[in-house]
């Protein structure tokens, strides 16, 4: 009878850090800690907007329609942020929203399970291209690449961040 209760207890205890070990990963592999409206990035110490700019936050989702803008458009949009989200949003830069790209994600290059809704398209930096200061850098979900050929007329989607 003990044998059989110490037995129960080497597999019960087997189960047990097995799923820790498997939840760990898939809460800790990307450093990121998803808190509703907002994600915590534990690498650069920031807190990201879980959906794009035009979508809502409901529960377990995005909801609703991305919205691409112009460069003009986007301190309205971070005002509006700050008001309703309270804090100090802004556009991130073109090292952080490059650290979201997903090189394994098939359809879209970001985790969809930690930023649901993301369109595969281009999404503005708060960076200036060095070499062609008329443009600006964006990081394409599509294709996990970073481009620095948009001018401020074109739009493009809008993921805003605030430091933690």
């Amino acid at each position: 009878m003990l044998q059989l209760r110490l037995s129960f207890f080497k597999i019960y205890t087997i189960i047990i850090i097995l799923f820790i070990l498997v939840n760990f990963n898939k809460v800790w592999a990307n450093n990121f800690i998803s808190r509703g409206y907002y994600v915590i990035d534990l690498n650069f110490k920031l807190e990201w907007m879980t959906c794009t700019v035009g979508m809502v936050w409901d529960q377990k989702k995005c909801v609703g329609k991305p919205i691409k803008v112009k460069l003009d458009q986007i301190d309205t949009i971070i005002s509006q942020a700050n008001e309703q989200l309270e804090g100090s949003w802004r556009l991130p830069s073109r090292k952080e929203l490059e650290s979201l790209v997903c090189k394994n994600c098939k359809k879209v290059k970001i985790n969809s399970r930690i930023f649901p809704g993301t369109p595969p398209e281009s999404f503005w930096t708060s960076e200036k291209n060095p070499w062609q200061s008329q443009f600006m850098w964006t990081v394409n979900f599509y294709t996990g690449h970073t481009f620095g050929r948009f001018p401020g007329f074109i739009p493009n989607y809008v993921r805003l961040v605030r430091d933690r």
